[in-house]
């Protein structure tokens, strides 16, 4: 089973840096919260799918129709690979995936449906990717089959999990709302930024808290105390995380999803029935 190494999926975030800085307004480095800085207005979804790939043969069918609904299905027997995983992101031209900043300032949240039939196990949900590896980790995840997991991990993502915390699982074929909130503050030591997720689920509503992101690593030059920069933010669908050869059929589905920009206050946690309204 092939993967990316760290060091080819560096060098493909720093072309596709090269790239965006030529076509999108971005800050000069993107790293801190010096101005100009920079969050995206972003309009669209772009669907990336079969970043890994391990049942070629699949039968994979795809629905952008951002923001009403993306989703993703994917079918096989007889495959004995690992998995298979397809992610989309937000975007500001309905081509490329926006480029978030170190100090951009949004939320991402939407009702997310997964379901399967046949072997495996599956996992999807939202992610905010990290700049060394832009279209797999990051994950705010459900487990679809197996022990019904709800966690966030991953990437730059401070770990929490709603199971643990909460003692709440998913039972796939449901509708459950994943929210995702990233607030920069100041980027430093004392003021790191903050994420916090929500879950809203068989009418029950959860909170992480903002939970601090670390330093990173500053001799990588990719900014400190937060996502880092260049990032990624959409969504993710892994399946069927070995089916034996057995047939496999996983769908994900990202309804009425709702992104806040550059007018975000992501410091203001949205009211119980605005949740509910949204909530399908």
């Amino acid at each position: 089973m092939k993967r990316n190494s760290y060091s080819s999926l560096a060098f493909a975030a720093v072309v596709a840096l090269g790239l965006a800085a030529s076509s999108l307004a971005i800050a000069a480095d993107g790293i801190d919260c010096l101005a100009p800085v920079n969050t995206p207005s972003a309009n669209s979804a772009v669907i990336m799918p079969r970043v890994w790939n391990d049942c070629p043969a699949s039968t994979l069918t795809l629905l952008n129709n951002y923001p009403a609904m993306v989703s993703m299905n994917d079918t096989d027997v007889e495959c004995v690979g690992w998995t298979n995983l397809h992610v989309w992101a937000l975007s500001e031209d309905g081509i490329t995936p926006a480029i978030f900043e170190n100090c951009s300032h949004y939320s991402l949240g939407c009702a997310f449906n997964g379901s399967f039939s046949g072997a495996g196990v599956g996992e999807g949900g939202l992610r905010l990717s990290p700049w060394w590896s832009l279209q797999a980790d990051g994950r705010f995840m459900v487990r679809i089959g197996g022990n019904g997991e709800i966690a966030c991990f991953g990437g730059r993502l401070p770990f929490y999990s709603f199971t643990s915390g909460w003692g709440v699982t998913y039972t796939p074929g449901t509708d459950i709302w994943l929210e995702i909130v990233y607030s920069p503050h100041a980027l430093t030591v004392a003021d790191p930024a903050t994420i916090q997720y929500k879950v809203l689920y068989n009418n029950n509503l959860y909170y992480s808290g903002e939970m601090p992101f670390d330093q990173g690593n500053p001799a990588e030059g990719h900014g400190e105390y937060g996502a880092l920069f260049p990032a990624q933010v959409g969504g993710f669908l892994q399946e069927p995380n070995g089916s034996g050869g057995a047939l496999f059929n996983f769908t994900g589905e990202w309804k009425n999803i709702h992104y806040h920009g550059p007018e975000a206050t992501p410091t203001s946690s949205k009211s119980w029935g605005q949740l509910k309204t949204m909530y399908r």
